[in-house]
């Protein structure tokens, strides 16, 4: 008589939950056939599900369920009940349930199998597109299972401990106004709005300050945004951020709370005491030494800012191209290559390759000599003795190290020593390929500047968004110097990734006002664009500020995954496209017209 599986017997452990304590026990388990051997009487298989894998054996003496078992196939769904029993001295150390196994009494299969277009199995070398393509069936591998069963219990832990410090979880709109800053935005047509458009929600950034209007607090939401950018390694179009906003609060007070939900999942989930208070670095700094706001610290390789060594020297010091740089208000930096971690004359020559990359026009180097000399530079031609002796002091080089130098556009050359940092630092196996490499380094980027020069409209934009408080005692420049006006604004830095980010809003309507004048943004455009939340903080608005983390980036970093596709369940691609699905796709011409939209076809090359 067959067995009722499901509807009167029920799952009694999972595959990944048996051992030597429940030897004699009679047992149901449910999952998929992972792999099968037939040994010529007994048939053996392995059973997964998302805790693990357990051998079964069907034995000819269980004639049923052995004749069935000799039709199974890879990825069968299948119900098995049957006694435990002990390997003996058979152990499988490569199994958490490799003390036992299941002499199976009964079988039934829920669903066959197609043969899969690739195997299920933890090394997969099927390409990503193809897996991507199959998600469903990639998703079944143990390594993601196991990646997203952790950000499961991460969204578990983050609840539990924002719950715990008073912190209340409230939903905001996906689709709301656009309002301008920040990245590009995803529209939506409103049908019962002709020619109107909703923009899907980037951040919840205006509605939490609302919240803090209305008085709620302390708020929280693990939500869901969206970016129309390009796409990289820790990048998709749509993502998830734990949201925090608070009132009456400073920048400090942020950090506590931020630094204990961190210590809680690393501990939690790792069993990791991360050690708090978090190392504070100006913004400034950070740019100086490792060309971004963003610094990994696992490692050396620090920059050195020589624009000062050339401007003393002048002209006179032999290197044009880094005087004309100074001149024209660029900056010069080296990076030293210690000689303990040497690089090849062909290594080296394909760092310049590197650069170029990355944007720069070349990458004038030096090797130090005994003495102080340079060889196998170019510059050593020219170079007065004078200033090759000051470089050397002021990066402090010694013999065999190998000096990088970048000079020109200080943004340029910012962004093309901080790439060449890192990769110089892989390349010398300072740091892996990707993940932790088992060290953690975070920390707080503080004060940065409030605006950023647009050189292609000639105007002051914000650098984050026109909300974020200036430091009181910069206030006074906002209308005559607002490249010197800080603010507190501050990100969270884990192993070189921005984790998160945030700052202290602005409440106080008079210096709202300056620093839209220093925007170039007049009060008729401001109510345009803000009028809403304008309106909201003339009603006793309290201090507030908040934070963002990057849920997708921390399970990244906290999983060791290669990218965020592998720690998001259903990603894009490269493209943005989901391979899957087939998104985005066509709609037809009805749909096109009851949202009042035309598509226009793009001009041929």
């Amino acid at each position: 008589m067959a067995v009722p599986f499901i509807s009167e017997v029920k799952r009694t452990h999972t595959c990944g939950q048996l051992s030597a304590a429940n030897v004699g026990e009679e047992v149901i388990l449910f999952g998929w056939v992972h792999n099968r051997r037939d040994h010529g009487g007994a048939v053996f298989i392995d059973l997964r599900d998302r805790e693990g894998l357990t051998q079964v054996v069907f034995e000819p003496d269980s004639k049923e369920a052995h004749e069935t078992a000799g039709h199974l196939r890879l990825e069968y769904c299948i119900g098995i009940k049957g006694k435990v029993l002990s390997r003996g001295k058979n152990v499988n150390p490569k199994m958490k349930t490799g003390e036992i196994e299941v002499k199976a009494s009964d079988l039934t299969i829920f669903n066959r199998s197609e043969p899969t277009p690739f195997l299920i199995e933890d090394n997969v070398e099927t390409s990503e597109e193809k897996r991507l393509a199959h998600r469903y069936l990639d998703l079944r591998r143990g390594p993601l299972q196991k990646t997203l069963m952790t950000r499961s219990k991460m969204n578990t832990l983050a609840r539990s401990y924002m719950a715990g410090n008073g912190f209340l979880e409230l939903e905001t709109p996906f689709m709301g106004k656009y309002t301008p800053g920040g990245a590009r935005n995803f529209l939506v047509p409103s049908r019962l709005n002709p020619g109107k458009f909703y923009a899907l929600a980037e951040s919840p950034q205006l509605y939490k300050q609302l919240f803090m209007v209305a008085g709620f607090d302390r708020y929280f939401q693990i939500v869901k945004c969206f970016r129309d950018e390009d796409l990289r390694v820790d990048r998709q179009p749509e993502f998830t951020q734990i949201d925090v906003e608070m009132s009456f609060v400073n920048q400090d007070d942020i950090f506590t709370i931020i630094e204990g939900l961190l210590k809680k999942l690393w501990g939690e989930v790792l069993g990791i005491d991360i050690p708090t208070p978090f190392m504070r670095m100006d913004f400034y700094e950070s740019m100086a030494k490792y060309g971004n706001d963003k610094p990994d610290l696992r490692f050396g390789l620090e920059h050195v800012v020589l624009t000062d060594v050339i401007r003393e020297h002048g002209a006179a010091g032999g290197v044009p191209m880094m005087w004309d740089a100074v001149q024209d208000k660029g900056i010069v930096k080296a990076m030293v290559v210690p000689a303990e971690k040497a690089l090849s004359r062909a290594e080296s020559d394909k760092l310049e390759d590197f650069a170029k990359q990355a944007g720069a026009k070349g990458l004038a180097r030096a090797k130090v000599g005994e003495g102080g000399e340079w060889t196998q530079s170019p510059l050593s031609k020219t170079i007065t003795p004078a200033l090759r002796q000051a470089i050397n002091q002021a990066v402090n080089a010694k013999t065999g190290d190998l000096i990088l130098f970048q000079f020109g556009r200080e943004s340029l050359v910012h962004t093309v020593m901080a790439n060449l940092r890192v990769h110089v630092a892989k390349k010398l196996g300072l740091i892996p390929e990707y993940g932790s490499g088992g060290q953690w380094k975070f920390l707080w980027v503080v004060n940065p500047p409030l605006f950023e020069f647009d050189e292609e409209t000639n105007t002051w934009a914000a650098a984050h968004h026109a909300f974020t408080r200036p430091h009181d005692e910069d206030v006074q420049y906002l209308g005559t110097d607002p490249g010197r006006v800080k603010c507190h604004r501050y990100d969270v830095v884990l192993n070189g990734f921005e984790i998160g980010g945030g700052s202290i809003r602005l409440h106080d309507p008079k210096v709202q006002s300056e620093v839209f004048k220093a925007l170039g943004i007049q009060e008729e455009e401001a109510r345009v664009k803000f009028g809403f939340l304008l309106d909201a903080l003339k009603y006793g608005a309290p201090p507030h500020g908040g934070i963002a983390l990057g849920m997708d980036r921390l399970v990244m970093l906290l999983t060791g995954a290669e990218s965020l596709r592998d720690v998001i369940p259903f990603p894009k691609t490269k493209t943005g496209t989901d391979t899957m699905t087939g998104a985005p796709g066509d709609v037809d011409e009805k749909q096109l017209r009851d949202l009042h939209v035309r598509t226009v076809p793009l001009p041929q090359k």
